[in-house]
């Protein structure tokens, strides 16, 4: 994506909080039409940098463009970007239909009661409320109330919509149904939306591109299989919560860890050497099995059921506690003793392995 092409930018911004720096130098953009998901752990800055495209925080340093003009000192209200929040922020005194028309009848910008009553109604029809127009918020599901939100957002035709973890209130069923409904919203509106959230599952299905955040900085973007499949970082591999990690020395191509010393002759610069290998890519062996490749002897503790694939979890001698993923569409999982010693295996040239000898 070029600069030309993109509809935000922000460029160097840095924002400090009583000497803790919230944003260190970031510099960001999204193009015309795009779904960027922003990830990282709790404090890594994701909610300052949505209020900081949104003119609710001014940065330290550096600059904010919208649409190609420099909006770092406009006022929120000029700024004709959207923003749904955690919480919803609803008018409880207020029905579905007077929540979603407040904007056009209180903005800045005035608006007919006849154009206000026709987009009003449109977007309770595109997001499926139609029926509940005169209903209070507190009548309504959580799900509706986030359509609610939404609306409110959509209804005043912004180019930018911000999410602050949007789908954080609601329950399991309900976050994977709307999850679904923003895309196709979002693709009937073609508006650009920039939702920050902290489930790794949740970025994934939903961007088009990816952002991870850790303290402050932007430390991998790209497209979600691209960052599930090669993460950039010991870090992202950890906040895509997909990864083993493994501590040990990389030396001359070769990585020495729990599981003794495996040739790698591929590696990823990082600060520190670590051996990743995903949950799926294990296979549980008996403890004779003479392996082929990597391997680690752990003792099964316990399963979880997860749905469509069953958690099994291993401690290795150190403690370390070792999972292992199987998909049930690949099958029946297997049953393990507990208490028991098993050989965990993997190939090798489906680990990524990180450190300071990577290139």
């Amino acid at each position: 994506m070029t600069t030309q092409t993109a509809i935000f930018r922000i460029d160097g911004v840095t924002k400090s909080y009583g000497g803790v720096k919230a944003l260190d130098s970031v510099t960001l953009e999204a193009g015309v039409n795009e779904y960027l998901s922003l990830l990282g752990p709790s404090g890594s800055g994701k909610t300052t940098l949505l209020r900081v495209i949104a003119g609710f925080e001014v940065p330290d340093s550096g600059r904010v463009f919208f649409q190609g003009r420099d909006i770092t000192n406009l006022p929120a209200h000029e700024r004709g970007i959207g923003f749904v929040f955690q919480n919803f922020a609803l008018f409880p005194h207020l029905t579905v239909r007077q929540n979603i028309a407040f904007g056009m009848a209180n903005g800045a910008v005035p608006v007919s009661a006849q154009e206000t009553a026709q987009r009003t109604q449109a977007m309770i029809d595109m997001v499926g409320l139609t029926g509940m127009e005169d209903r209070g918020v507190d009548q309504i599901s959580g799900g509706q109330r986030q359509r609610v939100a939404l609306a409110r957002t959509l209804v005043m035709q912004p180019k930018l919509v911000l999410l602050d973890e949007p789908l954080g209130a609601l329950d399991a069923n309900l976050r994977g149904r709307m999850r679904n409904e923003l895309r196709a919203i979002r693709e009937r509106m073609g508006v650009t939306f920039l939702h920050v959230t902290g489930s790794e599952t949740e970025a994934l299905a939903m961007g088009d591109s990816v952002v991870v955040l850790d303290r402050g900085r932007i430390i991998q973007r790209g497209a979600p299989d691209d960052v599930y499949s090669t993460p950039a970082s010991p870090d992202v591999a950890h906040f895509l919560n997909r990864f083993n990690l493994f501590d040990g020395t990389l030396v001359d191509g070769k990585f020495t860890g729990a599981f003794g010393t495996v040739a790698s002759p591929k590696a990823t610069r990082a600060p520190r050497d670590v051996y990743a290998i995903r949950y799926d890519r294990l296979r549980v062996m008996p403890v004779s099995t003479a392996a082929k490749g990597p391997a680690l002897k752990a003792t099964y503790i316990a399963n979880e059921y997860l749905g469509s694939s069953v958690m099994n979890f291993f401690e290795a001698a150190d403690g370390k506690v070792v999972e292992v993923e199987h998909h049930l569409s690949l099958g029946a999982p297997e049953t393990y003793e507990p208490r028991q010693d098993y050989l965990l295996t993997w190939a090798a040239d489906q680990a990524i392995v990180f450190g300071r000898e990577g290139k």
